[in-house]
């Protein structure tokens, strides 16, 4: 049965709760919000299902996958379809695809007060709402079992995520139902925390005395495509520009397994991948020269050089060499802060105030721990020398 001790080798993909034919499996959250398949000794008949559908290993299935990956920049001829995406959307394009022909889409959306999740869409409408980034680890309970009832009942399923949660997907539906499920992965720099999310948004609502009516965690409308700044919307006030990405890049509340991720290369465990394309202008100088966004996709199976050549259409399209989209994701796992584990103690002991004023750019500890060295210790050590 499967018994997580190291918490790196666990990505929270909820295969193997998912799999277990006795329901004796929950995810159970952690401190900093991420879960953990904890196994209810009562109920498990020791089947070894969980430990084997695990696909966070360098073993992970690419049976379908081609030699070497398909590379395009892409981007949509809907300028209203990019100004309201993260990149190109490309995405769109595909997910259009799968809804008009009867199929559904699951992806990244909101439930209750910003809590991040998968879910269903059967319409443009409610895909709408997977558009744009969201820096917090999704909640996939049922999600498997209910894309699995679908493939059943002989739909076509489009399910985007990270490269971890496709593996999982697609080690739980195995190879019989997979002719029918379409896998598209991100290109992942981590997944922050998220109980630290939920506490932000506390935060922000307290110090601004009013509700959050509106997220954007890189608001490409105001800021353009390369900015990567947030805004929040209050439902008695304006907007603002807030830090909760500032910890993201610093990589100091990351999921422990995002750093040893095994899907950190061009041999992807999806269909199809899409991300930025960051070094678009090695392919075409010209490309996104208004800044508006582009997509890279790889095209990783036939099935994903299929899916493409039925979207192409509704795409200006770039065919690039794979060494021009090698960002650092597809070539290695984010290095996790050196004080990614003392952060995570002094959140558990003190709090979300004392760890966002201690780590954070913004926060005052940081900003007085960075006046104190760069203002007067250091100059004081130089004059010394």
């Amino acid at each position: 049965m499967i018994n997580i001790t190291d918490k790196t080798k666990c990505s929270g993909c909820t295969a193997c709760a998912s799999i277990c034919p006795k329901n004796a499996i929950s995810m159970i959250p952690d401190s900093m919000g991420f879960k953990y398949p904890v196994v209810d000794m009562g109920l498990c008949v020791d089947c070894g299902l969980c430990d084997k559908v695990c696909p966070f290993n360098d073993d992970y299935d690419r049976s379908a996958n081609l030699d070497s990956p398909i590379a395009y920049g892409a981007r949509h001829k809907d300028m209203n379809e990019i100004e309201t995406s993260r990149s190109g959307a490309a995405f769109i394009a595909i997910s259009d695809y799968i809804l008009e022909r009867g199929g559904v889409v699951y992806g990244a959306g909101y439930a209750d007060h910003f809590r991040v999740v998968h879910k269903r869409a059967v319409t443009k409408e409610e895909r709408n709402e997977f558009k744009g980034s969201k820096y917090v680890q999704s909640d996939l309970d049922g999600v498997f079992r209910q894309i699995r009832d679908d493939l059943r009942k002989g739909l076509t399923v489009l399910f985007s995520g990270t490269p971890c949660q496709t593996a999982g997907l697609n080690a739980f539906i195995g190879k019989k139902l997979r002719a029918n499920l379409v896998l598209v992965d991100i290109v992942c720099h981590g997944v922050p925390s998220p109980k630290l999310w939920e506490d932000y948004l506390g935060y922000l609502e307290k110090k601004m005395g009013s509700p959050i009516s509106w997220v954007n965690f890189r608001d490409k409308q105001e800021f353009g495509w390369a900015a990567h700044k947030e805004t929040f919307k209050f439902v008695k006030m304006g907007g603002g520009k807030m830090s909760f990405t500032s910890l993201f890049y610093k990589h100091i509340m990351f999921r422990r397994s995002c750093g040893v991720c095994h899907y950190c290369n061009t041999r992807r465990p999806s269909d199809i991948t899409i991300a930025d394309f960051w070094g678009w202008d090695k392919t075409d100088p010209e490309f996104n020269k208004d800044d508006k966004g582009v997509s890279l996709v790889l095209l990783n199976t036939p099935k994903g050089v299929e899916i493409f050549n039925a979207v192409k259409d509704k795409l200006d399209l770039r065919e690039a060499a794979l060494e021009n989209c090698l960002q650092p994701n597809l070539r290695h796992p984010s290095e996790i802060h050196p004080k990614r584990l003392q952060f995570e103690r002094d959140y558990r002991r003190f709090g979300f105030r004392y760890v966002y004023n201690m780590y954070d750019e913004d926060g005052l500890l940081y900003k007085t721990k960075y006046f104190l060295y760069h203002k007067i210790f250091e100059p004081i050590r130089n004059l010394s020398r």
